[in-house]
């Protein structure tokens, strides 16, 4: 019998977190989402703990507790994304003030209690956003590194280039201190960059998956994706916008559907033209560890089925 996975999402929701950590959550039989965990990226913490709490509500989940996090990164000024999610991160579907609220606990204190609760090796974070509460998080209990299964996250390129300067991708960006952290720590660590989710677009016909379901999830999320989208349409010329975060939650159900291999990855903290890079040493000539493993290929037909149907159980 397949083991039933312990997972914490650490997000900053737009539409495409918030499609990860439900399909997660719809999951059941292979998943446990312990906890959602905040933080600001692309929007400000407040707006991305309100945006967790909305999704929650629209699905009819009750119980699985949202921790607010860091407000800003570890050393810089925080950095927002409304230029493609609108000013909420959440445009493009009106949904109700949410009636919960967050816990009171700090998403990093949250975690490690989380954590360190649970046998040694037993839950993996799932990462979509800036890495500022995992390494708070791993600074404040030494021991959570070796305590947890693993991390897989969406984030940093590999030879994609970057989608909010040349060189980098928003969540290592936005604090590259805190991803270069998590890279030192000694966790592993499962990647997944630019190069990959690239692969998966929601095309038209794709997206009219979640509004012929005609339930007030499909037909929620069918509007704030096609919205979300737009931006990357007009900037790449597609035919439809990458469903980035999701990714973490298909290869925990489905590994099969990526290919990749073991690299050492570094973070840019210092160049001002290359800040925030993710430097992967694709072909082994640094002569560094690998501290990670980096997905370079999806089979984005599967990916996205599997995602939509998971999504439109709750």
């Amino acid at each position: 019998m397949q083991r039933r996975r312990k997972v914490i999402f650490d997000t900053d929701p737009s539409p495409d977190d918030a499609v990860a950590f439900l399909s997660a959550i719809a999951s059941r039989e292979e998943l446990e989402v312990l906890a959602i965990t905040t933080v600001a990226g692309n929007v400000p913490v407040e707006l991305t703990t309100c945006n967790a709490l909305k999704a929650l509500e629209l699905a009819g989940v009750t119980e699985v507790p949202v921790y607010a996090g860091a407000s800003e990164p570890l050393v810089r000024r925080l950095v927002t994304a409304e230029h493609v999610h609108g000013r909420t991160g959440f445009d493009g579907y009106d949904l109700p003030t949410p009636k919960r609220q967050a816990g009171t606990k700090f998403a990093p204190d949250a975690i490690v209690e989380l954590v360190m609760a649970q046998p040694a090796g037993s839950v993996t974070l799932c990462c979509l956003a800036p890495l500022t509460n995992v390494a708070l998080a791993l600074a404040r209990e030494p021991k959570l590194a070796e305590h947890l299964e693993e991390i897989v996250l969406m984030g940093g390129s590999c030879f994609e280039g970057g989608n909010i300067t040349a060189a980098a991708e928003f969540n290592f960006f936005v604090d590259p201190e805190a991803a270069a952290r998590v890279f030192r720590s000694g966790v592993p660590i499962t990647m997944i960059p630019l190069d990959c989710t690239h692969q998966a677009l929601l095309t038209e016909e794709r997206l009219r998956v979640l509004r012929e379901a005609g339930t007030p999830v499909g037909t929620a999320f069918y509007h704030l994706l096609e919205f979300n989208k737009r931006f990357d349409r007009g900037k790449y010329g597609w035919e439809g916008g990458p469903l980035h975060d999701a990714t973490v939650t298909a290869f925990l159900l489905q590994p099969e559907l990526f290919a990749g291999r073991r690299v050492h990855v570094g973070i840019e903290c210092a160049s001002t033209l290359t800040l925030g890079a993710s430097v992967v040493d694709w072909w082994s000539v640094s002569g560094q560890q690998a501290n990670a493993t980096v997905l370079r290929s999806v089979d984005g037909e599967g990916y996205i089925q599997l995602i939509f149907e998971r999504l439109l159980r709750l």
